[in-house]
């Protein structure tokens, strides 16, 4: 499970074989071998033995912003594998493999935005067509990646451009299911314009984080991108990979909305948009949560679907030093 700290001033502490959380007028105690992560998500208090103790059990901390941005992580200090692992994804980077593995990686989510929108249709008679036409145009995309050669020094451009024309179609069509209220003028990032750039910004920041650890663990450098190039402390492979997995957010949020729980209420004004407060961010974590502890067959296999990110990234790992 996935320790949420998102009261203001709650404290955290070891006790025994626990992690001890107290927070306003509540107090309790969560067994170490429940957690996975520990997630803070405003001011609160840490004691050293509570980061000790999570770093010993292998149980990263991660703090998010207003906005769902982690901006920081407590973690141990080993290497998550073989540094042969960094070299190769060094070396291919800039090759003909490294293109072949920067277009999987985008045609998955141009899938994912396909299969979702099929999805939606079904129950939605009445607004099939356009999302059928939708969903053709993110088929005829997808096939223009497929036929994509050569390096990705030469086809980054190409690539970022049929991402962007996928996305621009996707959440068109997303606005096209939404509630009156709620509907929305494409992607807005930080701050968002609108509830649902506010809700999908925030699980976005969730899934960067998880992505972040899962490439510590296989033995990936978050540094050393595909797509994405390389920046001073940008973690490009991170955007990169994180492209897979925004289908989680994006089904989490949608489904909120059309099962009517989200409110106005859990929303703040800021200067230029809008934020979510304690009550929209908790509604929003636990449907996340849920949705990544949903389990659903994956090349083969059961698996939950958070358990996705980390199987891919030993793939990506073990395909490199194959």
């Amino acid at each position: 499970m996935q320790l949420v700290i998102n009261t203001y001033g709650s404290y955290l502490r070891k006790q025994g074989d626990c992690f001890l959380v107290k927070n306003e007028d509540k107090v309790f105690e969560v067994s170490v071998r429940k957690v996975d992560s520990i997630m803070i998500t405003t001011s609160a208090y840490l004691s050293t033995d509570a980061l000790k103790f999570a770093i010993e059990n292998n149980i990263d901390v991660i703090f998010l912003d207003e906005f769902g941005d982690p901006y920081g992580r407590v973690w141990h200090s080993k290497l998550g594998s073989t540094v042969l692992i960094r070299r190769k994804q060094l070396e291919i980077s800039a090759t003909e493999e490294g293109l072949e593995l920067a277009k999987e990686w985008i045609i998955k989510k141009v899938e994912n935005q396909t299969d979702f929108l099929g999805r939606l249709k079904r129950p939605r008679e009445d607004k099939a067509e356009k999302l059928e036409e939708s969903i053709k145009v993110l088929t005829e995309i997808t096939q223009k990646l497929t036929a994509l050669s050569g390096t990705i020094d030469d086809r980054r451009g190409t690539i970022m451009g049929l991402e962007g024309s996928a996305g621009r179609i996707y959440f068109d069509a997303l606005n096209y299911v939404m509630p009156e209220r709620f509907k929305f003028e494409g992607r807005s990032r930080n701050p968002a314009k609108d509830e649902f750039n506010a809700l999908l910004n925030y699980g976005y920041g969730v899934l960067y984080s998880l992505v972040e650890k899962a490439c510590i663990i296989a033995g990936l450098d978050p540094y050393i991108g595909f797509v994405h190039t390389d920046n001073y402390n940008k973690k490009s492979l991170v955007f990169d990979l994180i492209e897979m997995f925004r289908i989680f957010s994006e089904e989490t949020v949608v489904y909120l909305f059309s099962g009517r729980k989200i409110k106005v209420e859990y929303f703040d004004e800021i200067k230029g948009g809008l934020t979510l407060n304690k009550e929209g961010k908790a509604v929003l974590i636990e449907d996340l949560n849920k949705t990544l502890d949903e389990s659903v067959r994956y090349k083969g296999r059961n698996i939950q679907k958070r358990n996705i990110i980390q199987f891919e990234c030993h793939s990506i790992a073990n395909g490199l030093i194959r």
